[in-house]
């Protein structure tokens, strides 16, 4: 029970450590495709050091969801965190709490803060940003509950850890739909996580940003609670779909400092693979209208469905 413990503690610390670096191999990337220099990949780090060395400032209409939503949206990753294969093959401490069903609903009660945070604040930017982000989750809900049921279907479970062992005990289950799976999967990552070609998380412009709006009147340690929290959100989303429905290669058998030490220098490769994939797709792509969103995830909605249909008739 112990060593359990101090393996989910570990995993729980990677998140944390390593969710700023991977904004900041992002950015970093994105720069010197874009032929620019760029900021250093710890910039992050140093961004959330300032922020977090800066007087709080609390609007005075605010109410207590205000003072509240950051503390909330920084912890529900790393409450999912303990739900999915971080760094072990093997459920550890509260590992078995919630399937993939009961995950999303973790991951989303710190979306749906940060909206009524936004709204709370009276700011019409804040609101804007959070109407916007309530219609994207909106529509990429029915693919999620698509890839859910496909992975259910495939692999005879739900929960994070009995998916990953059973898509990669046999070489058999790794097919097409899988891999329809696996696309769909991704583009509702990029939309829950205010990438483009959804939003633009560089944007400055109010009246085109989604995620970053909401932000707009949080300061000092709350605004870094905020950031933090958004990094760690697609840090632990780019997880599941890494070591879940991917690559789960690397992942430790047993709680030891040799099998955790492999782990998490796998995962940082895998995590340096999946920011080239999205540089190099955040590069090809530009900014979609808000209206043309339900055309994109109505595509990810497609894939999934076919993956499910494909899986199907082939048994």
């Amino acid at each position: 029970m112990l060593a359990a413990a101090l393996g989910q503690l570990v995993a729980v610390l990677t998140v944390l450590a390593l969710a700023p670096l991977l904004k900041g191999v992002i950015e970093n990337l994105k720069a010197k495709v874009q032929s620019r220099r760029g900021a250093s990949p710890f910039q992050p780090y140093y961004d959330l050091r300032k922020l977090l060395g800066k007087q709080r400032t609390v609007t005075p209409e605010a109410s207590f969801i205000f003072r509240i939503a950051p503390y909330v949206v920084f912890a529900t990753p790393i409450a999912f965190a303990m739900l999915i294969p971080v760094l072990t093959a093997m459920p550890l401490s509260w590992a078995l709490m919630a399937d993939m069903v009961g995950s999303g609903f973790v991951i989303g009660i710190g979306g749906f803060f940060a909206n009524l945070a936004a709204m709370d604040s009276g700011s019409p930017f804040g609101g804007l940003g959070a109407s916007r982000s309530r219609f994207v989750s909106s529509l990429a809900e029915p693919t999620f509950i698509v890839v859910f049921f496909a992975v259910g279907f495939i692999s005879g479970g739900t929960v994070p850890f009995v998916v990953n062992d059973s898509l990669f005990t046999s070489s058999s289950q790794i097919v097409p739909s899988h891999a329809l799976v696996a696309a769909a999967f991704l583009m509702v990552i990029l939309a829950e996580a205010g990438r483009l070609p959804i939003d633009n998380p560089n944007s400055s412009q109010e009246l085109s940003m989604i995620e970053s709006s909401r932000l707009l009147e949080f300061s000092g340690p709350d605004q870094a609670l905020m950031e933090w929290g958004g990094f760690m959100k697609l840090f632990v989303l780019l997880i599941v779909w890494l070591n879940v429905l991917v690559l789960p290669l690397g992942l430790a058998n047993a709680v030891s400092v040799e099998g955790f030490a492999v782990a998490v220098a796998t995962l940082v490769a895998k995590m340096f693979g999946a920011a080239v994939l999205l540089v190099g797709i955040e590069s090809a792509l530009a900014k979609i209208r808000i209206l043309r969103v339900p055309e994109y995830l109505g595509g990810s909605f497609v894939l999934a469905f076919l993956g499910l249909v494909l899986y199907t008739v082939g048994h």
